[in-house]
């Protein structure tokens, strides 16, 4: 008798566990939870709405939980957790990867930089006589040395036109001196031909007396 109340109470307590988890399913498909389209958060969710309560013979209330439910629970939680770790390692490779790639790109651009500081130092020097010269000093020696040659070429051109001058003042000089020259030549050989006429004059005088 005793065993016939106790299998009648099971059968209750069993119609009543799948009349709540029918509700329980009803409810869930409304809040959108589930054991195999959602995420783990909300596949927890599930089991625990799932679960059954019970007192225990110590008074003591706890949930009962479906085995099949629990084991699938922990199959998506690893599944899950696969998935996870191998998102971690794809990511960390990506990580790694990206790392030696801003590695390299730090020692491209260190030696661009290199590269582009001494073509800044050449442009910016100018060699002269195999010495390295910065533009500006060199710049301001050429202009140096161009000043340098057309202060001589006026002092060439000064002494010229002074030489020449100098030239024409004694060409002057000289013509007005053999000008006197003749001067004094014409004269003398007038006297001269006076003198001798008168000469001859007196010497004719002679014969004559």
């Amino acid at each position: 008798m005793k065993t016939l109340n106790f299998l009648a109470i099971v059968l209750f307590m069993l119609c009543g566990f799948q009349t709540l988890q029918a509700q329980t399913e009803t409810n869930d498909e409304d809040d959108g939870l589930s054991l195999d389209n959602s995420t783990i958060n909300n596949q927890f969710e599930y089991v625990l709405k799932k679960s059954g309560n019970f007192r225990g013979t110590n008074g003591q209330m706890y949930e009962a939980v479906n085995r099949n439910m629990l084991e699938t629970l922990q199959a998506h939680t690893n599944d899950s957790l696969k998935t996870l770790r191998k998102d971690l390692a794809d990511t960390q490779t990506i990580v790694n990867t990206q790392a030696k790639e801003i590695t390299d790109l730090k020692a491209n651009l260190t030696n661009t930089q290199e590269n582009l500081d001494a073509t800044n130092k050449e442009k910016n020097n100018m060699a002269l006589f195999g010495m390295q010269m910065s533009k500006s000093s060199y710049n301001v020696l050429m202009w140096s040395i161009i000043a340098a040659l057309l202060a001589l070429l006026l002092l060439f051109i000064y002494k010229f036109k002074n030489s020449n001058a100098v030239t024409k003042e004694a060409k002057k000089n000289l013509a007005e001196i053999e000008e006197e020259f003749d001067e004094h030549r014409r004269t003398a050989l007038e006297r001269e031909q006076k003198v001798r006429r008168q000469l001859q004059d007196e010497l004719n005088k002679q014969k004559g007396s």
